[in-house]
């Protein structure tokens, strides 16, 4: 498992990052490829939900709802 030198402030948590890369087949992981992949989902994620805001507003609702985050997604694929 990753070791810290010292807390950083991170959105998500590295460790489960961890074991979905290795549950996925990779041998061994460096703590830098394991930030880099948080970094990518962090991006992916906070575009997703940036769009799946703006349709449920367009919509008229302060929920985002399943159906937002999936048409988001379809959005995002395009």
């Amino acid at each position: 498992m990753l070791q810290r030198k010292k807390r950083e402030k991170r959105e998500l948590p590295l460790a489960p990052l961890e074991r979905l890369l290795k549950r996925c087949g990779a041998k061994r992981v460096s703590e830098n490829g394991v930030k880099e992949f948080a970094s990518v989902l962090f991006e992916y994620a906070y575009s997703l939900s940036a769009e799946a805001v703006a349709l449920a507003e367009h919509s008229g609702r302060k929920t985002i709802m399943e159906s937002d985050i999936r048409m988001a997604k379809r959005k995002e694929r395009v």
